[in-house]
């Protein structure tokens, strides 16, 4: 069987609005899907991509409301990187998220921030 790449990634948010309003608001991805999880049906299972819901794209979250913020480990994904068209638009990313009061670092021909 051949792998041409990931379908998604999923993470753990404890508060779904507050990952919509951030996702979906400030960065521009859709909300591609909202279920359950089919193995806790009592958590939502969110997803979000690009306009269309491209494979590749989606990232998804399980709602835990009162979960503590998560610490990397061995093996964990930590870290999401966005291509960008031009240098310029990292210009607009930075305002964008500076902003709406998110901290951004420029780093050589990126920026980081969080969630």
């Amino acid at each position: 069987m051949g792998l041409d790449g990931i379908h998604h990634v999923t993470a753990i948010t404890a508060d779904a609005r507050g990952t919509l309003d951030f996702y979906v608001r400030l960065m521009g991805l859709r909300l591609v899907k909202k279920t359950v999880n089919f193995d806790a049906p009592d958590m939502y299972h969110l997803y979000l991509g690009d306009e269309v819901g491209s494979p590749g794209s989606i990232l998804t979250f399980f709602e835990l409301p009162g979960s503590p913020v998560g610490r990397p480990g061995p093996g964990m994904i930590h870290s999401v990187v966005w291509r960008v068209a031009s240098p310029e638009s990292l210009d607009f990313w930075a305002d964008r998220l500076g902003d709406a009061g998110r901290p951004v670092a420029r780093q050589e021909g990126s920026l980081v921030t969080s969630d």
